[in-house]
């Protein structure tokens, strides 16, 4: 993510919301009321678009192609039009523009952000709770798979269809070799990287270019030590990184910095090139979800590492309030059903997705948002393959969200920016701090009111 497509992505999020809260979005021209799942009429086929924000190979779209194809069959005259741009920046761009224009489809993607708030509370999304327990689908979904959709209040509008589970994928054979042992809490990481430093290795693979990475770290030591209320009331400017888990969370940024934790030049490496110093053995630690278990444990793997990688979760700290099976576990982007467009063909067709999607989904050997399938193990997996997977019936309810999700736009820009800094030793803790609770005072307040 370039630093123009960021600026690029920030200026068009708050145009937009500038026109919602004009009124030039039409916020009151919902066509059905967000509750009424059920709509009265005949179901007539038709084409009905789903803007989305993912792969275009991708399983999620693989799998809706297949089953609106199994659906039209049945339904001549239907068709389900994806209208698709993987690139996050881009899309957040053109799914607020048309949104300002009151000109979203039927279907449509987005995280729980500010902006996601206020259409929801403007009634031009359908209570997705609602919709799914009408279909009788609701219980299907493991709960941390929708607690990820959630706004802060428990309301659910968005539908998720996927469900994974983020690891620290490390090097066994370079633990060794530095006589480190896995970390107990996440204090321990500094003291690990100077032992990994002082035997040659890099102690973690990070994916600086795209900056969401670091900011993973920065969520961490927080959840674990004040939960998941932490960055819920920290955006509003409720909590301030002045206080005391802030402090304590900035300065162990800060010290991962000082130990080296992670590769030289970090802030220009790329998702690609910090695998890759992962999987060709060059660097001990590398943290990342489930999304890469085809990468990371089949037989794709170099046969030079593959036997010696292993992961372990999230770490605790002495004073942990969150629990050792609670860490990140994202159901990524969500769908959202558009009020205004919804009638009894959106539903039907939603009714028939859902129920069939979580089979097809999982066939491809990727976890499924629901709990009622199981996952097709390739046949090149190594072992730890099943591990993962079978990991992800062992998931509490708490939620370690990531921050860029949270975060309004400038906020979590700038918080992006000023972590590299602070890991990179061009800024202090202090003034780190009082950067950041700054710029969340001027920024968050005004974003979830």
């Amino acid at each position: 993510m370039t630093h123009t497509r960021i600026r690029a992505a920030v200026v068009a999020a708050a145009a937009a919301v500038a026109l919602v809260l004009s009124g030039c979005a039409g916020g009151g021209s919902a066509g059905t009321d967000p509750g009424d799942v059920d709509p009265a009429g005949e179901i007539t086929p038709r084409e009905i678009s789903w803007l989305l924000s993912r792969p275009a190979d991708g399983g999620v779209i693989t799998a809706m192609q297949q089953i609106a194809d199994e659906y039209a069959a049945d339904h001549p005259g239907f068709s389900l039009n994806l209208i698709t741009t993987p690139d996050r920046p881009s899309y957040i761009q053109k799914y607020e523009t048309l949104a300002a224009a009151n000109k979203l489809p039927e279907l449509f993607d987005t995280d729980a952000t500010p902006f996601a708030r206020k259409l929801a509370d403007q009634g031009r999304m359908i209570d997705a709770e609602k919709l799914l327990k009408s279909l009788d689908l609701y219980d299907d979904y493991r709960p941390a798979a929708l607690n990820y959709q959630r706004f802060d209040d428990g309301s659910l509008y968005m539908i998720p269809f996927e469900f994974q589970l983020e690891f620290f994928w490390y090097n066994t054979a370079l633990f060794e070799q530095a006589g480190v042992q896995v970390p107990e809490s996440l204090d321990d990481f500094p003291a690990m990287c100077t032992a990994l430093r002082a035997a040659g290795v890099t102690p973690i693979a990070l994916d600086g270019q795209d900056q969401w990475p670091l900011e993973r770290y920065m969520a961490y030591h927080p959840f674990r030590t004040a939960g998941p209320e932490y960055v819920q009331e920290l955006k509003k400017g409720d909590a301030k990184f002045a206080d005391p888990d802030g402090q304590a969370a900035v300065d162990w940024l800060h010290s991962l910095g000082e130990a080296g934790c992670f590769a030289q030049g970090f802030s220009s490496t790329g998702y690609a090139d910090a695998q890759a110093l992962f999987t060709s053995g060059k660097a001990a630690v590398y943290n990342i979800g489930t999304w890469e278990l085809g990468n990371l444990a089949t037989e794709n793997l170099d046969p030079a590492v593959r036997d010696d990688i292993d992961y372990f979760t999230l770490p605790l700290t002495p004073d942990a309030v969150t629990a050792a099976n609670e860490y990140v576990t994202p159901s990524g982007i969500g769908m959202a059903v558009n009020a205004k467009t919804f009638d009894p063909l959106v539903r039907d067709f939603l009714a028939f997705a859902l129920k069939r999607y979580p089979e097809v989904y999982a066939a491809t050997g990727a976890l499924s948002p629901t709990s009622n399938v199981e996952t097709t193990i390739p046949d090149n997996a190594t072992p730890l393959y099943e591990r993962a997977v079978e990991q992800a019936n062992d998931v509490g309810e708490q939620i370690a969200m990531p921050w860029d999700t949270q975060l309004d736009p400038t906020s979590n820009t700038r918080l992006q920016q000023e972590l590299t800094l602070l890991v990179q030793g061009e800024s202090t803790p202090d003034e780190f701090i009082d950067t950041m609770d700054s710029t969340i005072a001027q920024n968050g307040p005004a974003a979830f009111e």
